[in-house]
């Protein structure tokens, strides 16, 4: 599986937990993404993702953020443009700015 990078501009809302996605000593936060296939609107898929995030973003805030996406199908949901909800202990939304880079997987 390789891994895909993307910059998002993204908004969170307030989660009963107090901030977006279970967050690792790093500042890096584990969620779940939602997309939809890039020209097929009917076609969905729900993708494990992680977030660097600086610090806790007031809720309703909009921030940039490296998003990464570990699934060989990444680039057909994924592009500039294309919007995803945000699963985790928080909800939100987002918007795919630009990919930043894809590797193979580390393991």
């Amino acid at each position: 599986m390789k891994r895909f990078r993307y910059r998002a501009l993204v908004e969170f809302d307030q989660g009963a937990s107090g901030g977006p996605g279970r967050q690792y000593p790093s500042g890096t936060r584990a969620l779940m993404v939602h997309a939809r296939r890039i020209g097929e609107p009917s076609g969905h898929k729900y993708f494990p993702a992680t977030i660097v995030l600086d610090g806790q973003p007031p809720p309703g805030e909009h921030v940039v953020v490296p998003i990464t996406v570990t699934d060989d199908d990444a680039p057909s949901y994924f592009a500039p443009g294309q919007p995803f909800t945000i699963w985790g202990d928080t909800a939100g939304r987002g918007i795919i700015s630009r990919r930043l880079l894809a590797d193979p997987d580390p393991g």
